[in-house]
């Protein structure tokens, strides 16, 4: 074993801190730098919220691969397959497969109908104020389940490569990263988020195919020879369905659950929804999610590589010892193939992940309270541009002040696992009301209310009654459990529930919404007519 890796009974350091340290504190100041640069130009509401809508479809869509690829993808899915081989493989194919409902159902359609939100396409033809309030709040729940992920893999990344085994420390780190996120989108907006996606997008993905490539020679460039060893050094269930899910009756539906939840949850991702605002034309947001599903699926192929890289070449047993636990997988993979200059640079690029995956969340939190909430519910849409901006910055703030609380308390929590909750919520919350919206003509504001909080109350209710809270050692309260509801992922009951109530409100309700506004939604949606126009009626 290197100079450089000590081993302790549960605890492991690997690489330089003080290398690792200078690496980060480069690619802070260098993104820094670009949002600053990026900054000047935020003049209006479009500027902050929507980069000006001055980005081309290619740069869009490596952002959006940029924002999607996030600590769960290069950390938790690496380290899911290390631990759980197969059946963490499939979280890599339902990310995947979620983007072609995202192509096929809304990209186009949402960027023909919306402004800067997804309220902006809900409310649309229904009542303005109730709706929007919903939507914010149904935002606001899936950005802080997704933020409380990102704030985890930075922890435990952080905290594996200075070599801070005390929680206390790893807490100290979290809010290190939270206040740089804060930075970020307080300066550049999502202009100056975009770009920082762009390079880290394009840098994830070059640092995921060296290291593949790498593995890969290793192992004669023949993926067989990769699975036999694999097999040989962790046993042949590495490679077989059910070291996680297939155990049991409950467990094959906690996968189905996860299926439904990654597959449907993509297209009802506000943070994602949002950047097909910053291209110009529906053409443009339709090109980006062509570019992104290219990218994005070549990366979860490298995934498989990796995961099953890191299981060879570093064992199960030291990735679960390290701090961070199975998200430290593909450091100390790099580690094992490069030194403490490869471990370096891939930290610094996962870091980097999480630092661009965290400023899009928080913009779309923000954009959200302030646009919907503020400006339309409370001021009625009498606020000034200047006024929604600066309450969108204050937003910002006081959001990151909730992910770092929220990121200290799930400290230790597989960040895929914690990924596909949020999925769940957006598929049960978002998704419904999305499509119902821009295909069911009939659709109201009842069916759309009903089916938003009903969706976003089932899916936080069985999750706050599930293992994932109480119960078990990797639960938020390990010392309790009133876990009466035994399925870790919510979607097989929230997501039906939140489509059943969307349907029973609309065929309840006696107030008919107007049908020539259904009609000018239903124009302006296909052929993109007045897309430009301020979404008022």
């Amino acid at each position: 074993m290197s100079d450089h890796v000590v081993a302790a009974a549960a605890t492991e350091t690997i690489g330089e801190p003080l290398l690792n340290i200078g690496i980060f504190a480069a690619f802070v100041a260098i993104t820094l730098i670009v949002v600053l640069r990026a900054s000047r130009n935020n003049k209006t509401a479009a500027d902050y919220y929507a980069g000006g809508r001055s980005f081309s479809g290619g740069q869009n869509g490596t952002a959006i691969a940029g924002d999607y690829l996030s600590a769960a993808s290069f950390l938790g899915i690496c380290g899911a397959i290390a631990v759980n081989g197969y059946d963490g493989f499939l979280y890599s194919i339902g990310f995947l497969v979620a983007w072609l409902v995202a192509l096929l159902l809304v990209a186009e359609l949402l960027r023909n109908t919306g402004k800067f939100t997804m309220a902006d396409v809900l409310s649309f033809r229904l009542k303005q104020r109730p709706v929007r309030m919903a939507a914010a709040l149904s935002t606001l729940a899936v950005c802080l389940f997704y933020l409380l992920a990102q704030m985890a893999g930075a922890g435990g990344l952080v905290s594996l490569l200075l070599g801070i085994h005390e929680e206390i420390g790893q807490s100290i780190v979290i809010a290190v990263v939270g206040t740089l996120m804060i930075l970020y989108v307080l300066i550049g907006g999502m202009k100056g988020t975009t770009w920082v996606q762009i390079i880290k997008g394009a840098l994830l993905i070059t640092g995921a195919a060296v290291m593949t490539v790498w593995v890969l020679a290793l192992n004669g460039f023949n993926l067989s020879e990769l699975l036999g060893n694999a097999a040989a050094v962790a046993g042949p269930e590495i490679l077989e369905p059910g070291m996680k899910y297939g155990a049991s009756e409950t467990s094959k539906l906690d996968f189905v659950s996860l299926a439904l939840a990654l597959v449907l949850g993509t297209a009802g991702l506000p943070h994602v929804l949002m950047r097909f605002y910053t291209v110009p034309t529906a053409k443009e947001a339709r090109r980006s999610v062509v570019w992104a599903i290219w990218l994005i699926g070549l990366f979860y192929l490298f995934t498989l590589v990796l995961g099953y890289g890191a299981v060879t070449l570093v064992g199960a047993d030291r990735i679960l010892a390290a701090p961070g636990g199975v998200n430290s997988a593909a450091p100390m993979l790099a580690f094992e193939l490069g030194g403490a200059w490869l471990l370096g640079i891939i930290a610094a690029v996962a870091f980097a992940t999480i630092l661009a995956v965290v400023a899009g969340l928080t913009i779309t939190a923000a954009t959200s309270f302030a646009h919907d909430i503020y400006t339309n519910v409370v001021k009625r849409g009498q606020a000034s541009q200047g006024k929604e901006v600066r309450v969108a910055r204050i937003t910002v703030i006081v959001i990151g002040i909730l992910s770092i609380i929220g990121g200290i308390g799930v400290q230790g929590q597989n960040i895929a696992f914690l990924v596909a909750l949020a999925f769940a919520i957006a598929a049960s919350a978002n998704l419904p009301t999305i499509l119902y919206s821009l295909f069911w003509k009939r659709f109201n504001t009842r069916g759309a209310l009903w089916s938003m909080y009903g969706g976003l109350g089932a899916a936080l209710l069985l999750i706050v009654l599930s293992p994932v809270f109480s119960g078990t050692d990797t639960s938020v309260f390990s010392d309790v459990n009133f876990a009466i509801f035994p399925l870790q992922n919510p979607g097989i009951i929230s997501i039906p529930l939140g489509f059943a109530l969307g349907w029973l409100g609309t065929i309840t309700s006696k107030t008919p919404e107007d049908p020539r506004i259904a009609a000018e939604m239903e124009v302006r949606s296909l052929t993109g007519h007045g897309a430009e126009k301020a979404v008022e009626h």
